[in-house]
């Protein structure tokens, strides 16, 4: 196994040389931390700012000092950050907030681990931000930092057109065509073109339409919400609809907990059209060129296969997800076999298969959700597992993560708690989390899984889900309820000896055995979510893109929601969470870019 690169080290009480907590409340230890850091930011005192830091503290920042997606780890790299950006950014005006929800509190993660979080308010030259904090004691009674956030929310010259600040004038009669007028762009060309009306593609326009950058939406299929509607009819989500919920538009108290794709299909479309955002469906991109003098980009849309329109743009986004390409095994002898094969992307329903006998390749969420479909029309069914697969809870995947995500619960302040540690750490708490749940919440599932053959593992380092999403984009499934038919023998498992071959009848094993199908579907992933980006902007385009998705040295991801490499392109990928919140961060990084406050020397550090 590869080096982990996040490898443990939290700071425990024993490393911090503390045997007991000190004897001061949260609210103490946060005020007095924080009136020293606001004390040493006013005196422009950098020494002193990083003097409240542990040794191998972090400074994890949100476009708020970096106008970037950074984390900065150890004293040294803080006090590059803070020479390079504290006195450009002017950042003061720290205060507690008062709020219950974001006071003080004293955190017993485990019996030789606790902390004080706590969430300040700020401002910068060009905005306000919040922060978060999380205190470690030492043996002095003094309280270090450990990490923190600042995160910018909103620019201060170019607030969202949100709550009091929404459209106040009636209309009487204009509204229609005024709408038609700006969908079709009849008298301007849009700020920003994104290619993918997905929920990434919706979310981010929805954010740069309530910012006042004009901006247009393309998709190949001929209704929004296609990208799901046309999924296998038993798609349902893993991730509960309080993790899931998109912005300005919450779903209803009364939507169930776990969103069918088509169910959430049909949101998608209706979030387009109450949102106002101005879509064009049946539309591909024929061309494009980059103008690095103008640094506009000249794009030739077709629409509806009738008519060519060619914009001028200054942005391009890509949000045509991860799953680009689907990825089928090359096994020899496919022709001979009498049965179908297909991939999950292009998988529809076990209903078209009553009668037969299925093989599902692939055993991560995808095969588990058909291999349950099979089962379900009364189908036999078995599951080819490749590599052993991370299976986990519901319940030890939500208490894995770092904010509360419920009914009552502010969303925003739940996204701003799920990301205000550093990946570093996430990995390293998880590292102690994962096999915690395994040998209790989810010991049941796994043992009744290792009865029948089925291999699990605890991901790559132990860390379970959080590497597996960040580096893969998939590998793992969360038990929505398939896991007891395959511990009940309704769905039979297949492992242990690589495919060798098709047969007439199935799939022949490199250990002699064969499994007889009559259709066989690969659910084996995606590869090379550029693709899209490639057929429309060109190789020599492409050249100069690095790294998109995947985790980078400072824990953030490569390229996605930020600056990719080109200027003016853009990637917006991720699932309902991870995109309803960084699509904010997006449109603002657009939005302070025309508006003249960002410039790329104020990125680079």
């Amino acid at each position: 196994m590869a080096t982990d690169p996040f490898p443990q080290r939290l700071p425990t009480l024993d490393r911090l040389g503390v045997t007991d907590l000190p004897n001061i409340s949260p609210s103490e230890a946060a005020t007095e931390w924080l009136n020293a850091l606001s004390a040493a930011i006013t005196e422009s005192d950098v020494g002193a700012v990083v003097n409240l830091f542990l040794e191998d503290g972090f400074w994890k920042d949100m476009i708020a000092l970096t106008w970037d997606l950074r984390t900065f780890e150890g004293r040294n790299d803080i006090t590059k950050l803070l020479d390079a950006r504290l006195a450009a950014t002017s950042l003061c005006e720290i205060r507690l907030l008062d709020d219950p929800l974001r006071e003080p509190v004293l955190q017993k993660l485990f019996p030789d681990l606790a902390w004080v979080r706590f969430c300040f308010e700020f401002t910068t030259k060009h905005g306000k931000g919040t922060g978060v904090v999380y205190l470690v004691p030492l043996p002095d009674l003094k309280w270090k930092a450990y990490s923190l956030l600042t995160c910018l929310d909103a620019l201060t010259d170019f607030p969202e057109k949100v709550g009091p600040l929404r459209n106040n004038q009636a209309d009487h009669g204009t509204w229609e065509e005024n709408r038609r007028q700006e969908i079709e762009f009849s008298n301007n060309d849009p700020t920003v073109l994104i290619i993918g009306a997905g929920h990434s593609g919706l979310e981010t326009a929805a954010r740069l339409k309530y910012l006042d950058v004009p901006t247009l939406i393309i998709d190949k299929k001929p209704r929004v919400g296609d990208n799901w509607r046309d999924r296998y009819k038993a798609l349902c989500l893993h991730d509960t609809v309080w993790y899931d919920q998109t912005p300005y538009l919450n779903f209803p108290s009364t939507w169930p907990v776990y969103s069918p794709a088509r169910k959430l299909a049909d949101w998608l479309e209706g979030y387009a059209k109450f949102l106002d955002l101005n879509v064009w469906t049946a539309s591909t991109i024929k061309k494009s060129s980059w103008n690095d003098t103008t640094k506009t980009w000249t794009v030739e849309v077709n629409r509806e296969g009738k008519e060519t329109r060619t914009l001028t743009v200054k942005h391009l986004v890509f949000a045509t997800g991860l799953d680009s390409r689907p990825v089928v095994p090359e096994i020899s002898g496919k022709a001979g076999f009498r049965g179908s094969t297909v991939h999950s992307s292009q998988f529809t329903s076990a209903a078209n298969y009553i009668g037969k006998k299925a093989v599902v390749v692939g055993t991560c969420t995808s095969g588990h959700d058909i291999a349950q479909d099979f089962f379900d029309h009364g189908i036999d069914v078995t599951m080819y597992q490749r590599a052993s697969t991370f299976v986990t809870s519901p319940q030890s995947f939500s208490a894995g993560r770092n904010a509360i995500y419920r009914d009552g619960f502010p969303i925003e302040l739940a996204d701003t708690y799920n990301t205000s540690l550093p990946h570093a750490v996430l990995r390293r708490l998880s590292q102690r989390t994962v096999p915690v749940s395994a040998q209790t919440t989810d010991k049941d599932i796994l043992d009744g899984l290792a009865k029948v053959g089925f291999k699990t593992n605890l991901g790559p380092h132990g860390t379970g889900v959080l590497s597996l999403f960040f580096d893969r984009g998939g590998g793992f499934y969360i038990d929505t309820g398939t896991c007891q038919y395959i511990i009940n023998g309704d769905i039979k498992i297949k492992n242990g000896s690589a495919i060798e071959c098709f047969t007439e009848n199935g799939l022949r094993f490199a250990d002699g055995t064969e499994l007889q199908a009559d259709i066989i579907v690969f659910a084996t992933g995606f590869s090379d979510h550029l693709g899209s980006m490639r057929e429309s902007c060109g190789e020599e385009v492409a050249s100069k893109v690095g790294t998109v998705w995947g985790i980078d040295k400072e824990g953030q991801l490569h390229g996605v929601w930020r600056h990719c490499g080109h200027d003016g392109l853009w990637f917006a990928l991720g699932h309902l969470s991870l995109s309803r919140f960084h699509s904010l961060y997006l449109a603002m990084q657009i939005k302070a870019i025309e508006e003249g406050i960002l410039n790329k020397a104020d990125v680079v550090i």
